[in-house]
């Protein structure tokens, strides 16, 4: 099944600075503001590589990535090894820690079902990443991926290993507290690889990124001796982790007018449907979470509160029944389709709709005029991911949002032998 490999990671040396300073988050959720920023910071931001901009920004970015690596700025290891990444945070006063694995991962067909997406991806997005790994030969940032250890040996293997010093702790201007270590015991390495051999890997985040690399090994037909096109960096945690965090993606309704009444005159044989006072909403979707929740909000004081009715549920597209159960295939299908008019190919141009996952931004977007409606909803489980995923279905584009972040920078893949 899933062949597993240690990586000669590329890391920033001392002579970038500090580390925090150096890394940077995932490239789509970027702002040009926040990418000035970050380069302000420190010269030798990750970014500059990972989101470059201009007219020739690839081989720019190529020709920055040689000149760093050329400079002593990037360093690549001299014995492979896995990497063990491990996030601290809070939300919503909770603390949470989740920890993973940093690896090579063989590259497989979806076909295959070794590797297996839950979400659709957009062609635009893909043109862009694979137009930046033919500049520079590298993976700056990690598919994010999930699998099961149900005999408990990684986790054994990464207990052990943190409780040594790690080779950084840093934490960001988020508070969430990043540490990583490094496992070049080759018995280690071989209880790992051994103990993924039979497993499925879920894609959790970076599906643009995965379908990229398959498309830029198909795409090198010849090439060059050093080159190896076979795997991509991915980053591996355990499903079971309790530190994982699924946040919601509302949905925002934009150059579009929503009539609350019309929503809920042509909702009414599917939904139960109640006017609520907004200060009540987060406790209305929460009691609803197994009940298919929803909540329109069109501005002033209160919302609709709108919950799927018993029996209403039906296949919907003729997909399997784990998309016809999510709570955003519902939403999309039910009322963004057939009560608004807004259809697939509009929802995938994103012409009326744009994506959230903060609560308050949500609504202050419908309160300032930047939306012209929200639609509010619970997160996608992860049972629910892996259940559409077994399915060989694929969910709508934005249906999950893990938090936090992987970071960009702290280990990278160089795609040479």
């Amino acid at each position: 099944m899933a062949v597993i490999k240690p990586i000669k990671a590329l890391r920033f040396t001392e002579k970038a600075g500090s580390i925090e300073s150096c890394v940077c988050p995932p490239y789509d959720i970027i702002s040009e503001s926040e990418r000035e920023a970050l380069i302000a910071r420190n010269e030798y931001n990750v970014v500059r590589l990972e989101l470059p901009v201009g007219e020739n920004r690839y081989d720019e970015a190529g020709r920055t990535l040689n000149d760093w690596y050329g400079n002593g700025i990037l360093a690549r290891d001299e014995k492979a090894g896995i990497y063990v990444y491990r996030e601290e945070f809070a939300v919503k006063g909770r603390e949470y820690c989740l920890t993973g694995i940093i690896c090579l991962v063989e590259l497989c067909e979806f076909s295959e079902r070794i590797v297996l997406p839950h979400e659709e991806t957009l062609t635009k997005a893909k043109q862009d990443r694979l137009n930046l790994m033919r500049g520079t030969g590298c993976n700056f940032s990690s598919i994010y991926s999930l699998y099961s250890d149900e005999s408990g040996k990684i986790a054994e293997i990464i207990a052990e290993k943190t409780k040594e010093a790690p080779i950084h702790r840093f934490t960001d201007e988020e508070e969430v507290t990043h540490s990583l270590w490094k496992i070049e015991c080759e018995n280690g390495i071989s209880d790992i690889v051994n103990a993924l051999a039979e497993k499925q890997l879920f894609i959790a985040d970076g599906h643009h990124r995965y379908e990229t690399a398959l498309n830029y090994r198909r795409q090198l037909v010849n090439p060059p001796e050093n080159a190896d096109a076979s795997c991509v960096m991915m980053t591996l945690v355990d499903m079971d982790d309790k530190g994982l965090v699924v946040f919601p993606t509302h949905r925002l309704i934009v150059d579009r007018k929503v009539c609350r009444e019309e929503i809920a005159d042509k909702c009414a044989d599917s939904f139960n449907m109640s006017v609520l006072p907004l200060d009540q909403l987060e406790n209305a979707l929460e009691k609803g979470e197994n009940g298919h929740a929803y909540a329109l909000y069109t501005g002033g004081n209160d919302f609709l509160y709108m919950e799927l009715k018993d029996g209403a549920q039906h296949n919907i597209d003729n997909r399997s029944d784990a998309y016809s159960d999510l709570d955003v295939s519902i939403l999309h299908s039910y009322v963004l389709e057939n009560a608004l008019g807004i259809d697939k190919e509009n929802m995938a141009n994103q012409v009326n709709l744009r994506y959230t996952r903060s609560l308050d931004e949500a609504i202050e977007s419908v309160k300032s005029g930047k939306a012209d409606a929200a639609f509010l909803i619970n997160a996608t489980k992860v049972s629910q991911i892996k259940a559409v995923a077994l399915a060989g279905d694929k969910m709508p584009q934005k249906s999950t949002y893990f938090y936090p972040k992987l970071k960009t920078g702290l280990v990278m893949n160089m795609l040479q032998k």
